[in-house]
């Protein structure tokens, strides 16, 4: 079984920063970043594997934001940068048990209930 727990979400102007937490719990193969806008549907963010240093991004991301992870504290991070106001979401971290390729939702095995971010203009 593996918890997920999300932290650091908040209010942030367009051009500013972040950093988002995810609490793990238990083992996973690979631990995920989606996010959810109104009225949207969930898509995906990032992505980073538990025993190599790979890593994926969504192209709408992939030059301001950097996943990573601490394994002695069994958390991971999401650092925002360059924040837009279309980057207002609930950001949610997920677990699978077996890497994926590529990452959807529907392959997620864990999910975190999420923390909200909002970016103003």
């Amino acid at each position: 079984q593996v918890q997920l727990v999300e932290s650091g979400g908040g209010l942030v102007q367009a051009g500013g920063s972040l950093r988002l937490s995810c609490s793990v719990s238990g083992r996973a193969h690979s631990t995920y970043w989606f996010r959810q806008a109104p009225g949207k549907e969930r898509e995906f963010v990032a992505a980073i594997r538990w025993t190599s240093t790979t890593t994926s991004y969504s192209d709408s991301v992939k030059d301001r934001f950097t996943i990573s992870r601490d394994n002695a504290k069994n958390t991971m991070y999401l650092q925002m940068s360059s924040l837009k106001p279309e980057d207002t979401a609930v950001y949610y971290c997920a677990a699978t048990r077996f890497g994926v390729l590529p990452p959807n939702e529907a392959a997620m095995d864990f999910w975190g209930k999420g923390t909200l971010v909002t970016v103003s203009s």
